[in-house]
């Protein structure tokens, strides 16, 4: 989904030089289920592919990248909210809640994939310093930082256009040029793209990193935890997500890829809150790097949050989502199940 957002703005960088690139090229062939007469989305399906060389490369040179591009991006988003917030028309905000409390929980439901890449943080445990501290910290904090930069951007979004007129892969760039911010366009346009660079090498570094501990409990083939013998990174799980993720790019639309995830990662977050009342209550002792605080109540409130947003997607999506459910189910009690060294260990007598 984030591919396609990035082809998106990297389309209306170029068009703001004078340079048109070949709509066929450039737009999904489909949208939802209609065909628009497009071949590919090949900008959204490079992007994957360099990112992946980038990543096979090696975790230090990965992170000096997105610790560059994340400055770059939020230093964009305050240019933007500071160069758009004198052109606010109050006007756009009335009425507030246009599409009333249903709205505000489908609104939810569409843009939760934008909070997806925090959870990403705690795959990468195994390469940080100091995980018990420094893997929550790190999440809490740049959750909390990007959750009121995002809701500031948003208002000054909403505030410089009609809510109408930003449903499109590139809202802030055609925001801006529609009120004559041209330049400014160019610079929040570059930042937003440095901004979805640093956020796909964060979910492909995480997908990467789930399935070589999957391969290494044996739920998936021990090619998956291979490390490459010089970069020492996982390459071969990294590049069949590269093409995974690059192939989808460049075929569908970012509203069906963002509802996707958006249901896939909501479904997760409350199999997770399910978990950790299981588990708090079978396995009290369980050495826990990180204790989850005012246990049962926090999981019970993240269960129905999850739910909530949950029930704010549409059915499209839901079809989507219990297709791949299978396909999943099917890869686990057929091989997975079968091959897990969970599955072939020795129960100890009184743990099941």
């Amino acid at each position: 989904a984030v591919a396609v957002g990035f082809s998106a703005y990297w389309d209306s960088l170029l068009q703001s030089f004078g340079i048109l690139l070949p709509r066929s090229l450039i737009q999904p062939p489909f949208i939802g289920s209609e065909p628009t007469g497009a071949i590919f989305n090949l900008p959204g399906f490079i992007i994957i592919l360099l990112l992946t060389v980038l990543l096979v490369a090696g975790i230090r040179e990965s992170a000096h990248a997105n610790g560059a591009m994340v400055i770059v991006k939020i230093l964009a988003i305050l240019i933007f909210i500071f160069s758009a917030a004198p052109h606010i028309d109050t006007q756009n905000w009335k009425p507030f809640f246009p599409n009333g409390w249903s709205g505000v929980l489908t609104g939810g439901s569409i843009i939760f994939f934008t909070y997806i890449g925090f959870d990403s943080v705690a795959t990468a445990a195994e390469e940080s310093k100091n995980p018990q501290k420094d893997v929550p910290f790190g999440i809490l904090i740049s959750l909390l930082a990007c959750a009121i930069l995002y809701a500031i951007l948003a208002l000054v979004l909403t505030g410089i256009q009609p809510w109408q007129s930003l449903g499109n892969a590139a809202p802030v760039a055609k925001a801006l040029d529609a009120i004559g911010l041209h330049n400014i366009q160019r610079w929040v346009t570059v930042g937003a793209l440095a901004g979805m660079l640093s956020s796909m090498l964060v979910f492909q570094l995480g997908q990467t990193r789930i399935w070589f501990a999957m391969s290494r409990d044996g739920l998936l083939p021990k090619a998956f935890s291979q490390v490459h013998p010089r970069f020492r990174t996982p390459h071969i799980s990294t590049w069949v997500a590269g093409f995974v993720v690059a192939i989808p790019a460049g075929l569908l639309d970012v509203a069906t890829l963002a509802d996707i995830s958006n249901l896939g990662t909501l479904f997760t977050f409350a199999l997770i809150s399910i978990a950790v009342l299981i588990l708090r209550k079978t396995q009290p002792d369980r050495p826990r790097a990180f204790r989850v605080p005012w246990v049962p109540w926090v999981p019970l409130l993240s269960l129905f949050s999850c739910l909530l947003l949950m029930v704010g997607l549409p059915v499209e999506t839901w079809i989507r989502f219990f297709a791949w459910l299978i396909i999943g189910l099917g890869i686990y009690f057929c091989y997975g199940y079968w091959q897990s060294k969970l599955h072939h260990a020795p129960k100890r007598q009184g743990n099941q």
